[in-house]
């Protein structure tokens, strides 16, 4: 058996992004729905750069963004600007329909692919923020997902592990909705295919993937220190694939 190697590095969330973003058009549910169903890419700030994996070209990813957390005192002016429709493929092929009229024929392995604003990673959940009376994207593919046993696959940066139960939060929150609900968004629990920075790295190059730190400065902030385990050849190909994301230019710069 081959020695064990290690690397370490350092992802800033847009780096961190756009390593999901391969790996979500790398995973097989995605690919097998690319050749022979249906693969619906919601609205999100990750999911803009799946979006783009998935195209094979750039689009305007502040377009392609609903709900959005920003610095309470923040110039973005023109980074959100127009409106791109949900990026949806059936077989293979874009497609214009609308999001609601595509989940009415999404069926058994078909793909929906959904953003989450908090991570309980070691208990596989994820948690949405939820302003929309209706319950906005979440409201209008949960029951398809469930009920027709969709793929539901949720790209999350590790940057959005929070300190507490998601679950626990959601139950407090909703306990009271009278008073919760003036100046605060809902907190909706889901169950998904999650995929952050660590499952990335194993799935493209099948290391064994850590976080060791989270943190930084000077562009850093979010960012996630990372180290993987494998052989000298899960090892190059891990180096490799991370030069290539370097220097990803920041969410709105780029």
């Amino acid at each position: 058996m081959a020695a064990l190697k290690t690397y370490s590095f350092v992802l800033t969330v847009s780096e961190g992004k756009r390593l999901i973003a391969k790996a979500v058009a790398a995973l097989p549910a995605v690919q097998q729905a690319m050749q022979s169903g249906i693969v619906v890419v919601t609205k999100g700030t990750t999911n803009a750069y799946v979006a783009e994996e998935l195209l094979g070209e750039k689009i305007a990813k502040g377009a392609y963004v609903l709900g959005r957390t920003l610095p309470a005192k923040s110039d973005t002016a023109g980074v959100f600007s127009g409106s791109i429709p949900e990026v949806i493929f059936i077989k293979g092929q874009q497609t214009q329909l609308t999001l609601q009229d595509v989940v009415l024929q999404m069926k058994c392995g078909d793909v929906l692919i959904k953003g989450a604003n908090a991570l309980n990673y070691d208990q596989g959940l994820v948690g949405l923020l939820v302003g929309h009376p209706e319950g906005g994207t979440l409201g209008t593919i949960i029951g398809s997902a469930y009920g027709k046993g969709l793929h539901l696959i949720c790209p999350v940066g590790l940057e959005k592990e929070i300190a507490e139960d998601i679950q626990a939060l959601a139950e407090l929150i909703n306990q009271d909705p009278e008073t919760s609900r003036q100046g605060m968004p809902s907190l909706w629990p889901v169950q998904a295919e999650i995929v952050t920075e660590l499952d990335a790295l194993e799935l493209l190059t099948d290391v064994e993937a850590h976080q060791i730190g989270a943190g930084g400065v000077c562009g850093a902030e979010g960012g996630n220190w990372l180290a993987v385990w494998g052989d000298e050849e899960q090892i190059e190909a891990t180096r490799t694939l991370i030069e290539s994301l370097q220097g990803e230019p920041a969410f709105g710069a780029g």
